[in-house]
Protein backbone atom coordinates (compact mmCIF):
# COMPACT_ATOMS: atom_id res chain seq x y z
CA UNK A 1 0.00 0.00 0.00
CA UNK A 2 1.50 3.50 -1.13
CA UNK A 3 1.84 5.64 1.70
CA UNK A 4 -1.03 8.34 -0.03
CA UNK A 5 -3.82 4.97 0.42
CA UNK A 6 -2.18 5.26 3.98
CA UNK A 7 -2.74 8.71 4.33
CA UNK A 8 -6.07 8.84 2.73
CA UNK A 9 -7.06 5.93 5.14
CA UNK A 10 -5.42 7.98 8.22
CA UNK A 11 -8.01 11.03 6.88
CA UNK A 12 -11.34 8.56 6.64
CA UNK A 13 -10.14 7.30 10.48
CA UNK A 14 -9.71 10.76 11.82
CA UNK A 15 -12.62 12.02 10.26
CA UNK A 16 -14.96 9.29 11.75
CA UNK A 17 -13.06 9.60 15.51
CA UNK A 18 -11.03 6.28 14.87
CA UNK A 19 -14.59 4.08 14.99
CA UNK A 20 -15.03 1.62 12.55
CA UNK A 21 -18.81 1.33 11.64
CA UNK A 22 -18.58 -2.68 10.77
CA UNK A 23 -16.56 -4.16 13.63
CA UNK A 24 -16.79 -2.90 17.37
CA UNK A 25 -13.40 -4.30 17.90
CA UNK A 26 -9.83 -2.74 18.01
CA UNK A 27 -8.75 -2.88 14.86
CA UNK A 28 -5.12 -3.93 15.72
CA UNK A 29 -6.70 -7.28 17.20
CA UNK A 30 -8.48 -7.79 13.91
CA UNK A 31 -6.89 -10.56 11.72
CA UNK A 32 -7.25 -12.29 8.39
CA UNK A 33 -8.08 -16.07 9.50
CA UNK A 34 -5.38 -17.62 6.67
CA UNK A 35 -5.91 -21.05 8.02
CA UNK A 36 -9.79 -21.38 7.29
CA UNK A 37 -9.09 -19.74 4.25
CA UNK A 38 -6.35 -21.82 2.21
CA UNK A 39 -8.17 -25.42 4.39
CA UNK A 40 -11.44 -24.30 2.39
CA UNK A 41 -9.00 -23.72 -1.11
CA UNK A 42 -7.69 -27.05 -0.43
CA UNK A 43 -10.78 -28.78 -0.08
CA UNK A 44 -12.67 -27.08 -3.15
CA UNK A 45 -9.50 -26.79 -5.39
CA UNK A 46 -9.80 -29.94 -8.34
CA UNK A 47 -6.51 -30.12 -8.81
CA UNK A 48 -5.47 -30.22 -5.34
CA UNK A 49 -7.35 -33.37 -4.64
CA UNK A 50 -6.55 -34.93 -7.73
CA UNK A 51 -2.86 -35.03 -6.87
CA UNK A 52 -3.71 -35.53 -3.03
CA UNK A 53 -3.24 -32.01 -1.22
CA UNK A 54 -4.51 -32.51 2.29
CA UNK A 55 -4.51 -29.34 4.90
CA UNK A 56 -2.68 -29.17 8.14
CA UNK A 57 -2.58 -26.30 10.63
CA UNK A 58 1.37 -26.00 11.61
CA UNK A 59 3.53 -23.98 14.41
CA UNK A 60 6.19 -22.90 11.70
CA UNK A 61 9.28 -24.42 10.28
CA UNK A 62 9.78 -26.59 12.68
CA UNK A 63 5.82 -27.72 12.75
CA UNK A 64 5.53 -28.14 8.99
CA UNK A 65 8.86 -30.51 9.61
CA UNK A 66 7.06 -32.65 12.39
CA UNK A 67 4.16 -33.00 9.84
CA UNK A 68 6.09 -34.55 7.56
CA UNK A 69 7.85 -36.90 9.56
CA UNK A 70 4.78 -38.16 11.79
CA UNK A 71 2.08 -37.95 8.80
CA UNK A 72 3.94 -40.69 6.07
CA UNK A 73 0.10 -42.16 4.66
CA UNK A 74 0.08 -38.65 3.31
CA UNK A 75 1.11 -37.33 -0.27
CA UNK A 76 0.93 -33.81 -0.27
CA UNK A 77 0.60 -31.37 1.98
CA UNK A 78 -0.89 -27.51 2.10
CA UNK A 79 0.15 -26.35 5.49
CA UNK A 80 -0.20 -23.03 7.13
CA UNK A 81 1.27 -21.87 10.02
CA UNK A 82 -0.59 -20.61 13.13
CA UNK A 83 1.68 -17.81 13.94
CA UNK A 84 2.98 -15.09 11.86
CA UNK A 85 6.32 -12.34 11.88
CA UNK A 86 4.76 -8.80 12.40
CA UNK A 87 5.58 -5.14 13.42
CA UNK A 88 4.13 -1.85 13.44
CA UNK A 89 5.42 0.86 11.33
CA UNK A 90 5.19 4.11 12.40
CA UNK A 91 6.12 6.21 9.58
CA UNK A 92 2.74 8.28 7.90
CA UNK A 93 0.03 6.45 8.87
CA UNK A 94 0.71 3.79 11.40
CA UNK A 95 -0.25 0.46 10.57
CA UNK A 96 0.05 -2.92 12.21
CA UNK A 97 2.20 -5.75 9.11
CA UNK A 98 1.67 -9.61 9.91
CA UNK A 99 3.58 -12.25 7.80
CA UNK A 100 1.24 -14.87 6.81
CA UNK A 101 3.23 -18.47 5.93
CA UNK A 102 1.69 -21.14 3.42
CA UNK A 103 4.44 -24.61 3.49
CA UNK A 104 3.52 -27.00 0.30
CA UNK A 105 5.10 -30.52 0.59
CA UNK A 106 5.00 -33.40 -2.54
CA UNK A 107 6.15 -36.75 -1.52
CA UNK A 108 8.06 -38.25 -4.01
CA UNK A 109 11.10 -40.98 -4.68
CA UNK A 110 13.76 -39.88 -2.40
CA UNK A 111 16.96 -38.75 -4.41
CA UNK A 112 15.13 -38.85 -7.97
CA UNK A 113 15.43 -35.27 -9.34
CA UNK A 114 12.97 -35.68 -12.37
CA UNK A 115 10.39 -36.79 -9.83
CA UNK A 116 11.38 -33.66 -7.50
CA UNK A 117 10.92 -31.35 -9.99
CA UNK A 118 7.29 -32.88 -11.20
CA UNK A 119 6.44 -32.45 -7.79
CA UNK A 120 7.50 -28.84 -7.80
CA UNK A 121 5.81 -28.28 -11.25
CA UNK A 122 2.38 -29.58 -9.30
CA UNK A 123 2.92 -27.35 -6.01
CA UNK A 124 3.63 -24.03 -8.29
CA UNK A 125 0.55 -24.91 -10.17
CA UNK A 126 -1.53 -25.17 -6.97
CA UNK A 127 0.13 -21.82 -6.03
CA UNK A 128 -1.07 -20.38 -9.54
CA UNK A 129 -4.69 -21.58 -9.00
CA UNK A 130 -4.80 -20.59 -5.33
CA UNK A 131 -3.71 -16.90 -6.62
CA UNK A 132 -6.30 -16.72 -8.89
CA UNK A 133 -8.70 -17.11 -5.84
CA UNK A 134 -6.27 -14.72 -3.32
CA UNK A 135 -7.04 -11.97 -5.67
CA UNK A 136 -10.98 -12.00 -5.07
CA UNK A 137 -10.25 -12.11 -1.28
CA UNK A 138 -7.95 -9.67 -1.67
CA UNK A 139 -10.69 -7.27 -2.88
CA UNK A 140 -12.96 -8.55 0.03
CA UNK A 141 -10.54 -8.15 2.64
CA UNK A 142 -10.13 -4.74 1.67
CA UNK A 143 -13.74 -3.75 2.22
CA UNK A 144 -12.46 -4.43 6.16
CA UNK A 145 -9.53 -2.44 5.76
CA UNK A 146 -7.49 -5.23 5.82
CA UNK A 147 -4.57 -4.61 3.09
CA UNK A 148 -2.65 -7.76 1.39
CA UNK A 149 0.11 -7.23 -0.61
CA UNK A 150 0.56 -8.20 -3.87
CA UNK A 151 3.71 -9.23 -4.26
CA UNK A 152 3.96 -12.61 -3.13
CA UNK A 153 7.12 -14.78 -3.49
CA UNK A 154 7.20 -18.59 -4.24
CA UNK A 155 10.26 -19.83 -2.41
CA UNK A 156 11.54 -23.98 -2.77
CA UNK A 157 13.27 -25.06 0.16
CA UNK A 158 16.31 -26.86 -0.22
CA UNK A 159 16.19 -30.75 -1.50
CA UNK A 160 17.93 -31.63 2.07
CA UNK A 161 15.07 -30.04 3.80
CA UNK A 162 13.03 -33.66 3.24
CA UNK A 163 14.62 -36.24 1.76
CA UNK A 164 11.40 -38.03 -0.05
CA UNK A 165 10.01 -34.74 -0.65
CA UNK A 166 9.77 -31.88 -2.75
CA UNK A 167 8.89 -28.63 -0.17
CA UNK A 168 8.72 -24.57 -0.75
CA UNK A 169 6.28 -22.11 0.70
CA UNK A 170 5.22 -18.35 0.26
CA UNK A 171 4.35 -15.67 2.31
CA UNK A 172 1.45 -13.33 2.37
CA UNK A 173 2.25 -9.73 4.12
CA UNK A 174 -1.25 -8.49 5.42
CA UNK A 175 -1.46 -4.86 7.02
CA UNK A 176 -4.10 -2.92 8.95
CA UNK A 177 -4.53 0.41 10.25
CA UNK A 178 -3.46 1.11 13.93
CA UNK A 179 -4.99 3.26 16.32
CA UNK A 180 -1.11 5.22 17.89
CA UNK A 181 -3.61 8.43 19.07
CA UNK A 182 -2.29 9.14 22.83
CA UNK A 183 -5.19 8.06 25.48
CA UNK A 184 -3.85 9.90 28.95
CA UNK A 185 -6.89 7.29 29.98
CA UNK A 186 -4.62 4.42 29.56
CA UNK A 187 -2.14 5.34 31.89
CA UNK A 188 -1.28 5.66 35.39
CA UNK A 189 1.20 8.45 35.55
CA UNK A 190 2.17 10.24 32.61
CA UNK A 191 4.75 8.09 30.69
CA UNK A 192 7.21 11.22 29.73
CA UNK A 193 8.21 13.79 32.33
CA UNK A 194 8.08 17.24 30.90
Amino acid sequence: MSNVEWGMLYCEYSTSNIQHSKFNINMTDFNWDAQSFFKRLTEANKFAQEHGFVFHPVSGLEGFHGTLTNILKTKAFVCVSDTSDGGLELENTSHTSRIKTVFLAYRHKAFDESQRNIAMAKMRELFRQFLSVLIQEKVRIEEDDIYLDSRIPFKEIDQYFYTDAACAFFQLRIDTFTNLEFNEDEWITPPLTQ
